[in-house]
């Protein structure tokens, strides 16, 4: 890993690189020992009360970037850290998945094939169901144009019904439960 730290309108002490240095190893175990890191970080004094930490990590040609301010320097270093380790993480992860699902399609162009799934429920879908009358109800199957039925709580019977339209597609069928 190589580190560089600046400082601007603040010295950076050996106690400020060794604690960079220290805290860097939580970004260094997301890389494998043949990746380089190069480190840029610099410390600034933005006004009386407040420190600014700004560090790039570049690895293998991607990089990241953390700006933090805070009252304490070392805070400040450290808030930079956990949002260098979120995005190499978030990085890591969107590769990742991108190498698992390039590897899954040349499985299936190399000749293995899924086997369909039959005979299951794949999909499920939840909704509120609201008491209507049945001419309310013709009308919310009318608004929803894709739905072939709807169901309802009857406000007359207190029970659940399904409405659908018919294959004529000008009149309606209505399910009731008996009892």
């Amino acid at each position: 890993m190589n580190i560089t730290i600046t400082g601007k309108d603040l010295k950076a002490t050996d106690a400020i690189k060794d604690y960079v240095e220290k805290k860097l190893s939580r970004v260094e175990k997301y890389f494998s020992e043949g990746e380089k890191l190069d480190v840029n970080a610099t410390i600034k004094k933005e006004n009386s009360t407040t420190e600014i930490a700004e560090m790039y990590v570049s690895v293998k040609g991607t990089s990241y970037k953390a700006v933090t301010e805070d009252k304490d320097l070392y805070a400040a270093i450290d808030k930079d850290i956990d949002i260098l380790e979120g995005q190499i993480r978030k990085t890591k992860a969107k590769k990742e998945k991108m190498q698992k699902d390039s590897s899954i399609k040349q499985m299936n162009i190399m000749g293995v094939e899924e086997h369909p799934i039959e005979n299951e429920v794949i999909k499920s879908l939840y909704y509120e169901i609201k008491p209507i009358s049945v001419e309310d109800a013709k009308l919310k199957l009318d608004e929803r144009k894709g739905n072939i039925f709807y169901s309802f709580v009857n406000v007359d019977t207190g029970k659940v019904n399904i409405i659908y339209k018919l294959k004529d597609s000008n009149n309606y069928g209505l399910v009731e439960p008996e009892a």
